[in-house]
């Protein structure tokens, strides 16, 4: 099939890139010329695992196309629309981009042709978007949406191997199309389930609030534990091997962050108001997540008797998560900021996303000039007064501590990630603090 992707962002590059994996011809169209440029060279703009493989050879194979035009979509069997929705200052989602995008697909699309929302938005959005393309076309054309449920670290793999495919339709015609698109990747049995546009809108916002949820629920429990003297990594092991519970995003650490927990929280909680309801536990979980991102903070503060002027920090990790260099709505943001505040300086090191945190602070006032960036993850905590762990990368994981010691001014392990045995450190002459460990002193 020809496939036109437009949005060369994460979710869009990775589609379109998987499409022609699997044997489709795919166009993917940006507005950036410089992202385009780079994408020609068979240069992937993003840290993605496998991307950059797959990108490379099916332009070689000339599968893959990237382009500033529109003018595929009027060869096109189906369009996917995966550009932004960022999330405004109340919180709702802008869709300025979206709209902008289909307007431009509008004018090019063929009789009969196949409009896919790709993006995460509102429910109710296909309806308000059907009736604006009808204004700029009199073509016939179907619209779906086929929500995304890529995480970042693992999203090839996400794509190529769906636990499910989602796919939101008004008509027989799209439902064919999206069968036949799809069909390489769920040969395995897995289901492709088909709904209404917008039940498919409500399904994206919902899973992802649900897993949100499951993140600031255990990091309240490992608060509790904290005051309580109990270790959340035994309590995590205790009620996640219940399989009506289960084990996946359920790890204490510094919050969520990145492109889609926030602004989809965010999102939801902003629907419900318009449609005259609150969703509490939605509404809860955000709060309970803007509270972690600095809760290793307080125990810093706490260690150095609230004096934290003067004093020098080691981050390791600044990313959201391990395996993407994506530092959107990164605790690491929060934590820096904090420390900043209180006199500190912060010095940091991450395998991917260094560069991409280093220009997002300096865009900060607060702490423009105040963040040191460091190429090796032990020259970083040279000299420092405490070593803070932010993201999980596994180079972190077993570290030399005796090295982290003889180079720390100060012997002290801030684990946000617990990513440390606690007798290991203790024995090592650290002090240590993690998030939610019973931790004898």
């Amino acid at each position: 099939m020809k496939v036109v992707m437009i949005g060369t962002g994460y979710v869009g590059l990775v589609s379109g890139t998987c499409f022609a994996e699997i044997g489709h011809d795919v166009t993917c169209i940006d507005i950036d010329e410089a992202k385009i440029a780079i994408l020609e060279k068979g240069e992937s703009p993003i840290f993605e695992p496998g991307l950059s493989d797959l990108l490379k050879r099916n332009i070689s194979s000339k599968r893959l196309n990237f382009s500033l035009k529109y003018d595929a979509v009027a060869e096109s069997d189906a369009v996917f629309l995966a550009v932004g929705t960022p999330s405004g200052a109340d919180g709702q989602a802008d869709l300025k981009y979206l709209y902008a995008a289909a307007e431009s697909v509008a004018e090019k699309l063929p009789d009969g042709g196949i409009v896919v929302i790709k993006s995460t938005v509102p429910v109710g959005t296909s309806t308000k978007l059907r009736e604006f393309i009808s204004t700029k076309t009199n073509k016939t054309f179907h619209l779906v949406n086929n929500p995304e449920f890529l995480k970042e670290g693992s999203a090839v793999e996400d794509f190529m191997r769906p636990d499910r495919v989602v796919i939101g339709h008004q008509s027989e015609a799209a439902v064919k199309a999206m069968e036949e698109l799809y069909s390489p990747l769920v040969r395995q049995g897995n289901p492709i389930y088909m709904m209404s546009n917008l039940s498919a809108e409500m399904t994206k916002y919902a899973a992802n609030c649900f897993l949100a949820t499951k993140i600031s629920f255990i990091n309240e429990i490992a608060g509790l534990c904290d005051l309580a003297g109990a270790d959340i990594n035994e309590v995590r092991k205790g009620i996640s091997s219940d399989v009506r519970i289960g084990k996946h995003f359920f790890y204490p650490g510094p919050g969520y962050g990145g492109s889609c927990f926030p602004k989809d929280v965010q999102a939801l909680v902003h629907t419900a108001k318009e449609l005259g309801t609150d969703l509490k536990i939605v509404q809860a979980t955000e709060e309970v997540n803007n509270s972690q991102k600095t809760y290793m903070y307080k125990k810093i503060n706490e260690h150095f008797n609230g004096d934290l002027k003067g004093k020098v920090f080691a981050f390791w990790g600044v990313a959201f998560k391990a395996n993407t260099d994506d530092v959107r709505e990164a605790p690491a943001i929060y934590m820096s900021k904090a420390l900043v505040q209180a006199g500190a300086t912060v010095r940091f090191y991450d395998p991917e996303a260094s560069e991409n945190f280093s220009k997002l602070m300096e865009s900060y006032p607060v702490t423009e000039g105040k963040l040191e960036l460091v190429n090796d993850m032990y020259e970083c905590i040279n000299g420092c007064d405490g070593l803070v762990t932010m993201t999980e990368w596994r180079e972190f994981q077993a570290p030399d501590f005796k090295k982290i010691k003889s180079a720390l001014k100060s012997p002290v392990i801030f684990d946000g990630r617990n990513l440390y045995p606690t007798e290991k450190v203790l024995e090592e002459g650290f002090d240590y603090y993690a998030i939610g460990k019973h931790i004898k002193k």
